[in-house]
């Protein structure tokens, strides 16, 4: 039997299966571009909806309070305690700078301040003898001049009576009754208590003389006092000084403002420093957030809590939570250095940006300030 030429039943049926394999070919390829077209469709209306339920910033940037640390004073490097990258704490040494000088400028304040000290003991010692000598000096010439004060009212009383009789007998003389030698023995006690009068008012004027001069000696007290007034004023200039210098001393240990890591180092053991110079920058890790610029037509969407989904370029399988923090007061141009003015009159209308703040539900140390983000943030109706 020869089957090199079908015969015409054979024919029929191999164009009726041929036919009904196409017909299914089309019937898949058509359900395929449909279901595409459905996918396509699907996925457009969820891009749609997602752009008008959501605001989307893609150059935000991880951002840190990042500290440059400067000296306060000038010097000589001596020694840099941490290099980029290390993890610091609080309070350690990061950079040294050479204080021998410093040290000997102490070293004489505090000479200055015990010499001081020696002189106002040997002034208090010289105040505390003058004040015995002279007091009782001052007592004793006093005293002295009590006793010439009364020897002198005594002369006085001696010289009126001795003037009384003296007068009475030359009265008596003129009358002859007594004797001219009488009136002679009384006129030579006259003058005798007049020259005891006059020698005990003499005295008088020498006793208050001597007092003056003692009170006088007084007055060197307050002499004293003043000089004693003048180191204490010498001493708090110099105790400021010291102080100062003191403070100097201590600045040249520059420690850590806080705990973290060193970002960046500016300097070298051995070189020189000026007072102000930045010498490295630090940041807390603990302490970053992202920060966004958002158009001004999204903002009326946003209220501080909004939730948002932040992917980090870095690490683009992992994702972050946050929320708004903070909402800028005022567009972005406000701030630039270089102002956009309109003299001419032309305009071109561009949507303005304000910054927002997200904080971070979890901070990791792999998120490091620069760092560019892309958020999501989910709209708030209103």
């Amino acid at each position: 039997m020869d089957t090199s030429n079908p015969g015409p039943l054979e024919t029929v049926a191999y164009q009726t299966e041929r036919s009904s394999w196409r017909r299914f070919g089309r019937v898949m390829r058509n359900a395929a571009l449909g279901s595409l077209a459905i996918a396509g469709l699907i996925a457009l209306g969820s891009w749609i909806y997602d752009r008008f339920s959501h605001v989307y910033v893609d150059d935000a940037r991880i951002t840190a309070d990042v500290i440059s640390v400067s000296s306060r004073v000038s010097g000589w490097v001596t020694r840099i305690s941490v290099s980029e990258g290390d993890a610091i704490k609080a309070g350690d040494v990061l950079v040294a700078i050479d204080d021998r000088d410093a040290r000997l400028r102490l070293a004489e304040l505090d000479a200055r301040l015990l010499s001081l000290d020696a002189e106002r003991a040997r002034l208090g010692a010289e105040k505390q003898m003058v004040d015995r000598q002279t007091s009782s000096q001052y007592k004793m010439r006093s005293s002295q001049l009590q006793a010439v004060k009364a020897a002198l009212a005594g002369r006085q009383s001696d010289l009126d009576l001795a003037k009384t009789d003296f007068e009475r007998t030359k009265t008596l003389l003129a009358r002859r009754v007594v004797s001219r030698q009488r009136w002679e023995e009384r006129r030579k006690t006259f003058r005798v208590a007049e020259q005891a009068y006059q020698q005990a008012l003499a005295e008088v004027a020498a006793a208050g003389a001597s007092l003056i001069e003692a009170s006088a000696d007084r007055e060197k007290l307050l002499v004293l006092d003043r000089q004693l007034a003048a180191l204490t004023h010498q001493k708090t200039e110099i105790q400021a000084q010291h102080d100062r210098q003191t403070l100097d001393m201590r600045d040249r240990i520059i420690r850590s403002p806080i705990g973290g890591v060193v970002d960046k180092t500016f300097v070298n053991a051995s070189e020189y420093v000026t007072a102000g110079q930045r010498l490295l920058m630090v940041h807390d890790p603990r302490r970053i957030w992202v920060a966004a610029n958002v158009r001004e037509t999204d903002v009326k969407f946003l209220t501080l809590g909004s939730t948002a989904t932040v992917t980090v370029d870095a690490y683009p399988d992992e994702v972050f939570h946050g929320s708004i923090a903070r909402i800028g007061n005022a567009a972005t141009s406000e701030f630039a250095l270089l102002p956009t003015p309109n003299p001419s009159g032309n305009f071109t209308k561009i949507a303005q940006r304000l910054a927002i703040r997200i904080e971070l539900e979890k901070k990791s140390t792999k998120l490091r300030p620069g760092m560019m983000v892309e958020v999501d943030i989910g709209i708030v109706d209103r």
